[in-house]
């Protein structure tokens, strides 16, 4: 058997896992959305944490399986996941209410009547404004890769997914298989990341305002009902 099979036969089961699974999907898009430009290394840290989470279950599992009640861990975090979900969308309602308010002012026109409009602003302190938003950006990798590596510890379908290994006659090709695998998670991940930042970017460059909230609005109901059919699910 070629390297090419095993290693394409892992790359296309993880990429149909992560895709596949609205919850992983879920979990990442608020925070493209936010990121923009920078999404792509959201979706590089879920699916290193992804991998992470999957690794730390296998070892318990392998090594502790008596002593440890994996089964256990495995249920509550999914409905840890579930409720980090429904964190993500209250979140991303947060974030479009505060942004509202923070592009509303109140101002004195002729005549003394108060009159609450709209209007864009341009970012005078540059160095400080960078600051702020390098610090954002790296909560949200944090934010990013904890949460894929609950998706990781949660459920017995990456077990299932590991199945093929067994079925491969050699250790190398089974070996291939897993190294494919989690190319594969990350990849997909990254690639739906970064499309789903540049029709941010895009978004926003046509100035079209209501359909980024718009945008933003339906990630963050999607996070929001994922969440609550886990947690009501599991």
């Amino acid at each position: 058997m070629t390297i090419t099979f095993p290693l394409t036969a892992g790359l296309l089961a993880s990429m149909l896992h992560v895709i596949t699974g609205p919850d992983h999907l879920a979990a990442v898009a608020p925070f493209a959305i936010e990121s923009k430009k920078k999404a792509w290394k959201i979706g590089l840290f879920w699916g290193f944490g992804h991998l992470v989470g999957m690794i730390s279950i296998g070892i318990l599992f392998t090594i502790f399986k008596e002593l440890i009640p994996v089964d256990t861990i495995s249920n509550y975090s999914e409905q840890l996941v579930g409720l980090v979900l429904i964190g993500i969308g209250i979140w991303a309602f947060i974030k479009i209410f505060k942004a509202e308010k923070r592009h509303k002012h109140l101002h004195i026109h002729s005549e003394n009547s108060p009159i609450i409009h709209t209007h864009k602003h341009e970012h005078l302190h540059e160095i400080s404004h960078h600051h702020t938003h390098s610090k954002t950006l790296k909560q949200s990798n944090l934010a990013s890769f904890s949460i894929g590596f609950l998706h990781g510890l949660a459920g017995i379908a990456h077990f299932l997914l590991f199945i093929p290994v067994l079925g491969f006659e050699t250790q190398s090709d089974a070996t291939f298989y897993i190294v494919g695998f989690g190319l594969g998670i990350v990849i997909a991940m990254t690639a739906f990341a970064f499309v789903i930042g540049k029709i941010s970017v895009k978004v926003m460059n046509g100035h079209n305002e209501v359909f980024f909230k718009g945008i933003k609005l339906a990630a963050g109901l999607f996070a929001l009902i994922i969440g609550i059919y886990w947690m009501f699910s599991s």
